[in-house]
């Protein structure tokens, strides 16, 4: 998989995650909190379109993740 990949796929997961964790009705219900998570994650995902910048995408090509055309 390439960075851009792995980025969306970490994101999904995260979002999917802590919606589980932070909505009332979920049986793996912990804290309301985790939807700040949420939004955390969705600001990132937002900040990353707009300024063509990604931490976690620098971070995975360090690691010698192979960068997506």
């Amino acid at each position: 998989m390439t960075s851009w990949q792995l980025v969306r796929l970490f994101a999904g997961s995260f979002i999917l995650l802590s919606l589980a964790l932070g909505i009332p009705g979920s049986p793996l219900f912990v804290s309301p909190w985790w939807l700040a998570f949420t939004a955390f994650v969705g600001a990132n995902l937002l900040q990353s379109a707009l300024t063509r910048w990604c931490l976690m995408e620098t971070i995975l090509r360090k690691l010698g993740v192979r960068a997506g055309a």
